[in-house]
């Protein structure tokens, strides 16, 4: 098996991990339609994702006519007790996702989880998903505390701290990713099949990957 140089790899969860944009876009229409606004595709919401779930609702909101921030916050909550009671209905691991851990798995390497999500609703939907055993740790947008979730650095360096420390790499689909890992000084790969809010080439990515079968070759590279 291909050697690699790095002891940890981190992964954000939505689009890059797991393709939960099913259940994300049916959290948002329920939202939507408590507010009797228009639905939206899986599409519409893919690039909506990323920021966080507020982020998400209040894009969703303003593609639909906008929204007077008393109303958000009602929404927000309805739709937050909705997307817990159906957080796994239609959310799966990408393509070669799960081989990509084994393969980690063989070569030393701890994985990880660092995501905006947040970190109870990350651990619910990865245990649900039977994957939760898969990481060494899991790190939500709330887990180091208000201003604290990707872009910034700090969830990242918690990432190696609780791994024990060493060379990490952390893969996403997002600004907030690349950047989060950038300003933590650690490599960073970009996944091309991902929930992306712009063209995959204004990340400035370290890399940039269409498919789980690359990973490996590429954090060789990388190396």
């Amino acid at each position: 098996m291909t050697k690699i140089s790095f002891d940890i790899v981190g992964f954000d969860l939505d689009g890059t991990f797991l393709d939960t944009s099913g259940d994300l876009t049916a959290c948002v229409n329920h939202a939507l339609g408590l507010a009797g606004r228009p639905l939206l595709s899986v599409e519409q919401v893919k690039p909506m994702i990323g920021g966080g779930a507020k982020h998400m609702l209040t894009q969703g909101l303003d593609a639909t006519g906008g929204c007077e921030p008393e109303e958000l916050h009602r929404l927000y909550k309805l739709m937050l007790g909705y997307y817990e009671a159906h957080i796994s209905v239609h959310t799966a691991p990408f393509p070669g996702a799960i081989k990509a851990l084994d393969q980690l798995d063989a070569l030393g390497v701890k994985s990880a989880i660092v995501t905006n999500k947040f970190e109870s609703f990350a651990r619910k939907l990865l245990s649900e998903l039977g994957l939760i055993d898969r990481f060494a740790t899991v790190i939500g947008g709330d887990t180091m505390g208000p201003g604290l979730s990707k872009p910034h650095r700090a969830p990242i360096d918690e990432m190696i701290r609780r791994c024990g420390g060493g060379r990490a790499a952390f893969v996403g689909d997002s600004i907030y990713d690349i950047m989060a890992a950038k300003n933590a000084g650690i490599a960073n790969i970009a996944v091309s099949f991902g929930f992306l809010m712009q063209p995959i080439g204004e990340l400035e990515a370290d890399a940039v990957i269409d498919g789980y079968d690359e990973l490996i070759p590429t954090l060789s590279r990388l190396g």
